[in-house]
């Protein structure tokens, strides 16, 4: 008897502090219904980017001759021509006599000439330091391009140590009912609906990017049209406004081989084997013969 007297009075103490509790506005809830107050830090990952550079490649293709400039000017920039070539290809250009070099085009004479076997252009011999009507010793190589994994080193302070982002600061200043916010859990789950987000979380979305939508890439494995190479700027931009004044869209492409610069024209991207067939009879209605398809 004397025990289950104490026992009541135990519980009854319990009783009145609890309720003290909530009188005094300090409601002690269960650990899950806790808000975490501690500030996460997220540490920069490290990120993987690819690059692409050029590779000689003389297995593709690979010629040392004698080269001749004619002394006329020709359209399509930096290219030579060797009865060997099949389709045409990125090449690098070495003048062997004088150590010059510049990254053109190669393709197949249409006709055969007599004379050295390598044909060279205004513009190449320009680079190549060649005069009209002087054969010179040329090495032609195929040039590939290559992809490269990169690691991107995380980002650092001053101090050398890898930079933190601090955790998003909390969108509503308000503490939200956590009792209220299980009970409507709670009713949705019974009603099979889904529960309705709270304040914050809507802000979020609102205030969260949105992805954007790229382009469709072309079905094409050659979608470009290239004009030329050349290593003069401004007859690179010359070209592209003569594209420009037949309605095309041009690109002009920076590139640098081995220390010497160089911008390709490009025009494209084609959707269709038939607008791309279209767009390059166009480009060589304008004179520029030696266009040819190009993956980019």
């Amino acid at each position: 008897m004397h025990k289950r007297m104490t026992g009541r009075l135990v519980m009854g103490l319990c009783a009145a502090v609890a309720l003290s509790g909530c009188a005094d506005g300090d409601v002690q809830l269960p650990g899950f219904l806790q808000s975490n107050a501690e500030t996460t830090t997220t540490t920069a990952s490290r990120s993987s980017r690819t690059v692409e550079r050029d590779v000689e490649a003389p297995e593709v293709f690979q010629a040392s001759d004698k080269g001749l400039w004619d002394g006329r000017p020709s359209l399509g920039g930096v290219w030579v021509a060797h009865p060997d070539a099949k389709d045409p290809e990125r090449v690098i250009i070495r003048n062997t006599t004088n150590a010059k070099f510049v990254v053109g085009v190669l393709y197949k004479p249409e006709r055969s000439q007599p004379g050295p076997k390598i044909q060279v252009s205004s513009d190449a011999a320009e680079a190549l330091g060649m005069l009209a009507g002087q054969p010179a010793d040329l090495s032609v190589t195929a040039l590939r391009r290559e992809e490269v994994s990169e690691d991107a080193p995380a980002e650092t302070g001053s101090d050398g140590a890898e930079t933190t982002v601090a955790a998003a600061p909390q969108v509503e200043s308000r503490a939200l009912d956590p009792i209220a916010a299980a009970a409507a859990a709670l009713d949705a789950a019974e009603n099979g609906t889904s529960a309705p987000a709270t304040s914050s979380s809507t802000v979020a979305a609102a205030t969260a990017p949105q992805p954007t939508r790229s382009a469709p890439a072309s079905s094409l494995s050659k979608p470009y049209i290239q004009i030329g190479i050349f290593s003069v700027e401004q007859n690179a931009n010359n070209t592209a406004e003569s594209l420009r004044r037949a309605g095309m869209v041009p690109t002009i492409k920076p590139g640098k081989m081995s220390g010497k610069d160089f911008w390709r024209v490009i025009v494209g991207p084609a959707g269709t084997g038939a607008e791309r067939a279209q767009l390059l009879k166009k480009i060589k209605e304008l004179g520029f013969n030696d266009a040819y398809y190009v993956t980019n």
